[in-house]
């Protein structure tokens, strides 16, 4: 019997993927565990494995194409079964009401000047092959699809066919573009724009991040740390990695550490919001915010609270690779209880970020600022300060427990090496 492949929830916020590359083909013997297809979610790109076996008979996406959790993508057929020779079977052409009354009633052929000064408009139920990108730029510039060719895949309708068409439209029949919607860009879209389509992941980032906005209610704290003992220390200790010809530690390193003891030391702020009652957790699952091309990942550094800072130094940076190059695993980048985001390799001074849910706290790290500073003996001389600030759930974590937190967190980077014991 056939077996219908679809696309699978690969991760907890997945609700669409983009197919990258078919590695299976039609045709092609598939056993359990084989690798059908790469498949790029919201978070990393990931091999979608077999979990039945047979013959690839059908595939309905094409490579590049997103398609929502739970959408066929192919057909698996046994051993017995027939096999196709082509990878996709054409769709039967609908005739319009139009095409069938021209049939039986023969027209004379119009002549030049009663050509239609703009495309057909597609009947109900009539399938045009449109990347969304394209739909949304011809349903903002009163262009219609039907009839329109297509200089993508196949065929496939891209945002060049649109623009294009509606150009030659407004030249030839002196037609002004179709207002532009409330709720997008008030400019018209020229030539010279680019509009670029939401990715898996940049749309989980808008509508998890307007989740957090608009219901987790938000409090900030800063604090100006001395960061001299910190630099003084992280000198040492990379002067001895490099003669032991180990990698060297980077600030955000420390700062990873000094969060994972904070947050032992005051476990109140390690801890969720979860309707009737709040989660305080018993494990430190640290994640850390990594700028990717397409937007920003956070994979999660399990059991924080104990690993020491050569342990951290080495997942963080192995996990902020395979961040890079969309190699997480779901596990990877799942569970987080709280968030480090550190700008200061930016030149970033201090910045609140937003908190990820359902966590209730995220940590911002600014630049080490050089800076003159008044001593205890009351005189000024030259320091180094680095600005801490806290995002903070109210439900959760009150003024109180968070500035217990930070305070925590200030003493371990003025004094690190009590983060070493």
């Amino acid at each position: 019997m056939p077996i219908t492949i679809e696309m699978p929830k690969l991760s907890d916020t997945m609700t669409e993927g983009t197919l990258l590359r078919w590695v299976k083909k039609v045709g092609e013997s598939v056993a359990v565990g084989d690798v059908l297809a790469e498949v790029e979610t919201d978070k990393a790109t990931m091999e979608m494995e077999a979990f039945d076996e047979g013959t690839l008979s059908e595939v309905y996406v094409d490579e590049g194409q997103t398609v929502q959790v739970g959408q066929k993508l192919a057909l698996l057929v046994g051993a017995d079964e027939p096999k196709p020779s082509t990878s996709k079977q054409p769709e039967p052409q609908k005739t319009s009401n139009t095409e069938k009354k021209a049939a039986q009633t023969k027209q004379p052929e119009p002549g030049p000047a009663a050509q239609p000064d703009k495309p057909i408009p597609a009947e109900s139920g009539t399938r045009v092959k449109a990347s969304p990108l394209a739909r949304k730029v011809a349903a903002d510039l009163g262009v219609e699809l039907q009839n329109l060719p297509g200089s993508g895949p196949g065929g496939r309708i891209v945002r060049d066919d649109v623009l294009s068409a509606h150009e030659n439209r407004s030249q030839t029949v002196g037609q002004s573009p179709k207002p532009v919607a409330a709720t997008v860009a008030s400019a018209p879209v020229s030539t010279q724009d680019t509009q670029i389509s939401l990715s898996g992941m940049r749309r989980t980032i808008a509508a998890r991040l307007l989740e957090a906005k608009t219901t987790i209610p938000h409090f900030y704290l800063q604090a100006e740390v001395d960061a001299e003992p910190l630099v003084q220390l992280r000198q040492q200790l990379n002067a001895a990695n490099e003669a032991a010809g180990l990698p060297k530690f980077t600030v955000n390193d420390f700062i990873l550490k000094a969060t994972a003891v904070a947050a032992t030391r005051v476990p109140k702020a390690n801890a969720s919001f979860s309707g009737d009652t709040i989660v305080q957790y018993g494990s430190v699952h640290l994640a850390c915010a990594v700028a990717i091309d397409d937007g920003l990942v956070t994979p999660v550094i399990r059991d924080a609270q104990s690993k020491t800072l050569s342990q951290i130094s080495a997942e963080i940076k192995d996990l902020a690779s395979k961040a890079r190059s969309k190699k997480l695993k779901p596990e990877q980048y799942q569970g987080g209880t709280m968030t480090v985001s550190n700008l200061g390799s930016y030149g970033v001074d201090q910045f609140f970020a937003i908190i990820n849910p359902p966590q209730s706290l995220i940590v911002s790290v600014g630049a080490i600022l050089k800076k003159p500073v008044v001593n205890a003996a009351g005189a000024i001389v030259p320091g180094q300060r680095i600005v801490l600030a806290l995002s903070c759930d109210h439900r959760v974590v009150d003024g109180a427990i968070g500035a217990e937190f930070l305070a925590a967190l200030k003493r371990l980077i003025e004094t690190p090496a009590l983060m070493l014991v």
